[in-house]
């Protein structure tokens, strides 16, 4: 699973930079899919859902940079917390097992 999590990401940030590249970041600089080289399935659903690339009209869509960078920074405050988790409950059951011995 976490395999797939890794090419969902990486697929969603080759779109975020197809999108930079061509400089599609605003309303006015709106690019369709097929101009961008991006397909439709699910990175770009996500990334639509979470109102990371929007809809301009007329089939035109634009990376909002700033949603970007904090879904960014969520997600690495999610690894941390998550990071930390683990390593705490590694520390306990150490502490455990050195008391039952």
């Amino acid at each position: 699973m976490g395999a797939a999590v890794a090419v969902l990401l990486a697929k969603e940030r080759h779109i975020v930079a197809a999108f930079e590249q061509l400089g599609a970041v605003t309303p006015e600089r709106a690019r369709t899919p097929d101009e961008v080289g991006v397909d439709q399935r699910l990175a770009w659903r996500r990334l639509r859902e979470r109102e990371i690339v929007r809809d301009a009209g007329d089939g035109r869509y634009y990376l909002d940079v700033d949603v970007w960078r904090a879904t960014r920074r969520l997600r690495r405050r999610m690894a941390v917390v998550l990071l930390t988790i683990v390593l705490l409950a590694f520390i306990v059951s150490i502490v455990l097992t050195q008391q039952r011995s």
